[in-house]
């Protein structure tokens, strides 16, 4: 078995290859080969969220996820969330609004899913949105700062601006 693979995959919309050693994670593959350092190494076996990043738009731990399984996908990352224009995306005007970032260790990781959780377009509950947040581990905030930020972006995506404003 070959103990080296080239993976092709996009990017942060960038299509890119790498040569990677196949037992390798992605989280590795992403920090030390392209320097996207907003996927953190935390636990390193899938329970606190800090290494997420999207893969054909779905959350994922990327400390779990093989580079070699990236063939083929496409990969985002909190750099790729920049408007077109370079300025920062709604979820993460809203962390900053909320003080909702603190070490910024977990902050990644989080806006990620809440990017995948506000992509669906739907509404969700207070309870269906703890579910959906559940995946991360945070040290600083309480969580409902966090929880805050990503309800407020959730009701302002959904045209309910007066009912994000009352979110407290």
């Amino acid at each position: 078995m070959a103990q080296y693979k080239l993976v092709k995959c996009t990017i942060n919309g960038k299509a890119v290859e790498k040569m990677v050693d196949v037992r390798a994670s992605l989280t590795d593959m992403l920090r030390n080969d392209f320097r996207l350092t907003s996927v953190k190494k935390g636990c390193e076996v899938g329970e606190c969220g800090a290494c997420n990043v999207l893969i054909d738009g779905e959350a994922v731990n990327s400390c779990l996820y093989l580079a070699a399984w990236a063939d083929g996908k496409e990969i985002l990352t909190l750099e790729g969330l920049m408007n077109p224009d370079g300025s920062i995306s709604d979820i993460q005007q809203a962390f900053m609004d909320e003080t909702a970032i603190q070490c910024g260790f977990c902050t990644p990781g989080f806006i990620v899913t809440a990017t995948e959780i506000l992509a669906s377009g739907k509404e969700y509950s207070d309870d269906e949105l703890r579910k959906l947040l559940s995946g991360h581990l945070c040290r600083c905030t309480g969580y409902q700062n966090i929880f805050r930020a990503v309800k407020k972006t959730m009701l302002r995506r959904l045209g309910k601006t007066a009912e994000a404003e009352a979110v407290r």
